[in-house]
């Protein structure tokens, strides 16, 4: 005779074995889960450091350390967007004759307010100011202009990363001599970068001002880089030289921590505790570089954040970045 129907249709006893199976199938499903153990790979030669090509190739692989990047860059498009829609759409102002050398102006309120420029990252390969704006509120708040540049990518100068570099200047140059067309003051410029976007604006604060663009030297007051790179022989070693065509020139001319004679300014120089070693690295031994040289600096590390979570911070004025840019500045609120 079969038990009491319960209103599901099955009976009492069939409950309970099914019951009784599941509970060995949960007991035994994080065993049954586990993946293989797979055999350690094996270590090959060191290509720098104590880095086999394997290791060097992920260090300057931002993505394999920080497995959330398409959720935190969906945000940063996301966040930019809201911000237009606060602030209203930034103006927009070509520093040259290609189409994609613009840059976005949000402006401040008051009239001869201070700039701050910032160059987005990408790998050198992607990015587009429009998804870099969500910082600008804090900016203007604190009454200062906020400059998103545009350029173009190192495939479309066919892997020759200083064509880039001199796009970037340029356009920092061009909003020097045009501050007053947008309310800004000329002589209260600042630049920010993060990751290869610090790369190139490292590139830009050692910058001969006078010999290159008939600037003044100072022409940039002050810099935050975070998450950059400032010696490209490591990078030249790894996965990134497939789209860059380095060459021995180029390394030089672009490794900012080689021409530490021509940095006029303080630099502040952040990176997250779960970046990658190398990035890691390079911020340290370039704020120690620039110490040596006897030049300001200060060096910040944001426990918990990974390569792209800490440039999140800039968009706060009592986020790590974010504080930071505005002290620089003399624009802190609280």
């Amino acid at each position: 005779m079969r038990g009491k129907q319960d209103p599901g249709g099955i009976t009492r006893r069939e409950f309970l074995e099914i019951g009784t199976a599941g509970a060995v199938v949960a007991a035994a499903g994080p065993a049954l889960a586990q993946p293989a153990q797979q055999p350690p790979r094996a270590k090959g030669p060191r290509v720098w450091l104590d880095l086999d090509q394997k290791e060097l190739d992920d260090a300057y692989d931002q993505s394999v350390y920080a497995p959330n990047q398409p959720q935190i860059t969906g945000r940063y498009a996301t966040n930019s967007e809201i911000t237009r829609a606060r602030l209203g759409a930034p103006r927009r102002f070509a520093y040259g004759s290609a189409p994609v050398e613009g840059l976005d102006v949000f402006t401040a309120k008051r009239r001869n307010a201070p700039i701050n420029i910032f160059v987005h990252g990408g790998a050198w390969r992607g990015g587009l100011a429009r998804n870099y704006a969500f910082p600008a509120e804090s900016f203007v708040s604190a009454g200062a202009n906020f400059v998103v540049l545009d350029f173009s990518p190192v495939q479309d100068f066919a892997g020759n990363l200083s064509m880039m570099a001199e796009q970037v200047r340029r356009a920092v140059a061009w909003v020097h001599r045009n501050a007053k067309e947008f309310g800004g003051d000329a002589n209260r410029l600042y630049l920010s970068g993060h990751s290869s976007g610090a790369h190139l604006a490292g590139v830009v604060l050692v910058t001969d001002w006078r010999k290159e663009f008939d600037l003044p030297a100072d022409t940039v007051k002050g810099g935050l880089l975070c998450g950059g790179m400032y010696d490209l022989k490591p990078v030249r070693l790894s996965a990134r030289s497939s789209y860059v065509k380095f060459t021995d020139e180029m390394e030089h001319a672009l490794s900012t921590q080689r021409h530490l004679g021509r940095l006029n300014c303080p630099v502040v120089l952040a990176h997250g505790t779960l970046e990658t070693p190398e990035f890691q690295r390079q911020t340290r031994d370039f704020a120690a570089a620039v110490k040596a040289a006897g030049k300001p600096v200060q060096f910040l590390t944001a426990q918990g954040y990974n390569h792209f979570e800490i440039f999140e911070t800039l968009a706060s004025p009592y986020g790590l970045l974010g504080r930071a840019a505005l002290e620089q500045m003399k624009l802190v609120l609280g």
